[in-house]
């Protein structure tokens, strides 16, 4: 597995946590192609993303700006995946958006 590859700072973090439900049918499919869209949103840099074995998740996606935030969020299949994830399959979850003023990695 390797972290995505960012570029100099600045740059946007949305940070989203998430306590997975037990009924997580499709979960997983609409993951893939959430992925598989935002990937395709201009101003997308890149994501890590982990889930443990306590259904705890944590996605950090990473953008150039906050008009590629607002691209993603605005993308009419996510905003439907976000409502089916509200209604069945996140029993929590938080998002969170921050700017990226330093980063460095061991390689």
């Amino acid at each position: 597995m390797e972290l995505s590859s960012t570029p100099e700072p600045p740059y946007y973090a949305v940070i989203f946590t998430s306590v997975l439900s037990p009924d997580d049918e499709g979960y997983h499919e609409a993951a893939d192609r959430m992925l598989e869209l935002v990937a395709a949103t201009p101003g997308f840099i890149g994501v890590d993303s982990a889930r443990g074995a306590d259904r705890l998740g944590i996605t950090v996606s990473y953008f150039e700006d906050e008009a590629a935030i607002a691209r993603w969020r605005e993308q009419p299949e996510h905003a439907a995946t976000r409502a089916r994830g509200r209604e069945r399959w996140y029993d929590a979850f938080e998002v969170r958006v921050a700017r990226v003023e330093r980063a460095y990695r061991s390689r």
